[in-house]
């Protein structure tokens, strides 16, 4: 009843999203100027308004890192592996899949659902965790990708450091992150105001991820979206829960923070690389949903294993 009563208000507030829009109740217009109202303002000012919150501090051992990257690199490779026996799938298409498998949905399910089970606890290295993330998964997969068509390396980090710099939530947490080391935080009115930001965050992400579903058809590409989904919310989450529990050393609430990150379903930036690339748009896109909806089962499971349910 722990882990139901943690699940079923975050899939809850994606479910009314999503009937909302397929009801016509909000339209498809509103549901993007949502998301891009979560990605550009109420996430960001909830990473900045989190890590310069008193008090909000710890430390990161390397465990920490290994554990959850490790995960990510073989459910990617394993990912790629796999879509590389698909017919018609080209070396792109391949590592797109892989990055399906490996890249979890942080700012729309993660973020809320790893607060609500681990709270203060879990704050410090979920957004550390967070940070590392999406630079390093991004820059990955652009990388990847951009070296088959024999760009020069300089121009390869260059659109990479072009991307990161124009992301709103990378933006973010610079900024906070170099707020905290320099001991500054908001009062008064802009604490006011980054606080009600920051209030809407977890809400309207749940909404607009839900009303972002009704988009993604799957019917085509279900047999493959199935493979990418189990990988991301099995075998991903399986190898970090291993290696957190069992290899490294590292206090409870951070290995949980890794295994419930990684427990979370295809994040939207796969599809925003598929489609920047314009391949397996379909397939990718039909995993995000798969997985969204298969995590309100899985990351039950997952409560559970963790013992937090």
């Amino acid at each position: 009843m722990t882990a139901l009563t943690l699940i079923l208000p975050i899939f809850g507030l994606v479910v009314v999203g999503w009937m909302a829009s397929l009801s016509g109740l909000i339209s498809e217009r509103v549901g993007d100027g949502l998301s891009e109202y979560v990605f550009a303002l109420a996430v960001p000012a909830l990473i900045v308004a989190t890590l310069t919150r008193p008090g909000l501090s710890g430390e990161i051992a390397w465990g920490f890192w290994a554990s959850y990257f490790g995960g990510a690199a073989v459910a990617w490779l394993v990912g790629s592996l796999i879509g590389r026996q698909y017919k018609g799938v080209e070396r792109r298409g391949a590592i797109l899949h892989g990055f399906a498998a490996s890249q979890s949905n942080t700012v729309f399910v993660g973020v809320p659902m790893i607060l609500q089970a681990y709270g203060e606890a879990g704050a410090f290295p979920l957004f550390m965790l967070l940070a590392v993330h999406l630079p390093l998964m991004m820059g990955a997969a652009t990388f990847l990708i951009e070296s088959e068509g024999g760009r020069p390396l300089g121009q390869r980090l260059k659109a990479l450091a072009l991307v990161l710099a124009k992301n709103p939530i990378f933006v973010a947490l610079v900024v906070g992150g170099a707020m905290k080391a320099s001991g500054l935080s908001f009062s008064g009115i802009p604490k006011a105001l980054v606080d009600g930001l920051a209030g809407t965050a977890s809400t309207c992400a749940l909404i607009a991820l839900g009303a972002g579903l009704t988009r993604y058809r799957v019917l085509h590409d279900l047999p493959g979206a199935g493979v990418v989904a189990a990988l991301k919310l099995g075998l991903h989450p399986l190898v970090v829960y291993g290696l957190a529990f069992h290899v490294f050393t590292m206090p409870p609430a951070y290995a949980g923070v890794a295994t419930l990150f990684a427990a979370m379903p295809v994040g939207i930036n796969a599809y925003l690389l598929a489609a920047r690339y314009r391949t397996e748009q379909g397939l990718v896109a039909a995993a995000v949903l798969v997985s969204t909806l298969a995590a309100a089962a899985t990351t039950v499971g997952w409560l559970m294993v963790l013992g937090r349910g």
